[in-house]
């Protein structure tokens, strides 16, 4: 038996419009409520109606849209211009143009569980990717109750219900730390956001690590900062200001390494000689930092392909599954050895 194609006179019907309102809806008007068009796509996706052939999100021919959706970092104005995002949103530009799909950079920063499924409801696109999910993780499991057009870059959590791409947190977060007591160095400090998931694990291994070492853990070396060149730099002033001794410093991502660096170097401090760094994420700025940056590297190209496979994969009755990226040291200069 043929399955009847929903037609938007059926689509008004069910909306309970006029046929006029349920055709400016689907193309986005402004004269068109947004909640209006919010139950109206809403009722064009249940009824499988092909709506998006009334809605270009992009050229034509294109196997399917994708849209990529920065999470706002513990609340705070996303940054685009951060040198790991923009890594990771080419190793997904790459990844789609292989598969023949376009995609869109979303300036949407949703900040709670109404704000995800407004943006599941009203965007245009086949699906979407979120990279990061600060601390949207309860939301993301509400939404992935009723939606499945929808992957996340970021950690992985024991009673998770939606599907994640991330690198492994823990493990990075451990060899940094080993790495640097191998190296002597017993007074090893960790610099990050701890209300950031990521950073959280990467600090689980950082104390893991210490204790496979024998070293102890001390919590005034332990200090918070934003994935920010400037936080980082005013986070290290002020250890020193406070005569916190260290001779080691696990950062939680590149930018945050490097910022601590900037703050050790004015305060007459060697790197490495009196102070070993290591950051986390592997940037490309990384190998050109003076001295060069020891890191964990995330393989983005690999994320990428993860990423769009698993979203383009979405959708049916079998849930996806969550996939961890390898973590590899890269020694450079910053650690002496």
């Amino acid at each position: 038996m043929t399955r009847r194609v929903t037609r938007l006179e059926d689509l008004a019907q069910l909306a309970g419009v006029s046929l006029a309102t349920a055709s400016r809806a689907l193309n986005d008007s402004a004269v068109v409520s947004t909640h209006t068009k919010r139950h109206i796509w809403k009722l064009a996706r249940e009824h499988n109606y092909p709506f998006r052939r009334h809605m270009p999100s992009g050229p034509i021919g294109a196997e399917a849209t994708i849209a990529i959706v920065i999470s706002r970092p513990q609340g705070r104005v996303e940054r685009l211009s951060d040198p790991f995002i923009l890594e990771l949103i080419a190793g997904v530009g790459n990844a789609a143009l292989e598969r023949g799909c376009d995609f869109l950079v979303s300036h949407v920063a949703p900040l709670n569980y109404e704000d995800l499924s407004a943006l599941m409801t009203t965007n245009r696109a086949d699906g979407v990717i979120f990279l990061g999910q600060s601390s949207l993780f309860a939301d993301f499991n509400r939404l992935a109750e009723q939606e499945t057009r929808f992957v996340v870059w970021g950690a992985q959590f024991p009673d998770q219900r939606y599907c994640s791409v991330g690198s492994d947190n823990v493990r990075g977060g451990r060899r940094a730390t080993a790495h640097l007591a191998r190296l002597g160095r017993t007074r090893i400090s960790f610099l990050g956001d701890l209300e950031a998931p990521e950073v959280v694990q990467r600090h689980q291994g950082y104390i893991e690590a210490l204790e496979e070492a024998g070293l102890p853990f001390d919590p005034d070396l332990v200090v918070p900062a934003h994935f920010e060149i400037e936080s980082a730099e005013a986070a290290v002033d002020a250890m020193i200001a406070r005569g916190v001794r260290f001779d080691g410093l696990v950062a939680a991502s590149d930018m945050i390494a490097l910022g601590a660096i900037r703050a050790l170097l004015h305060a007459g401090l060697r790197v490495p000689g009196d102070v070993s760094v290591v950051g986390y994420d592997d940037v490309k700025m990384a190998r050109y930092s003076n001295p060069a940056l020891t890191t964990i590297s995330q393989d983005t190209a690999k994320a990428g392909r993860l990423l769009v496979s698993k979203l383009l994969s979405s959708g049916g009755d079998e849930p996806i599954r969550s996939e961890r990226v390898p973590t590899d040291l890269i020694v450079r200069e910053s650690c002496g050895g």
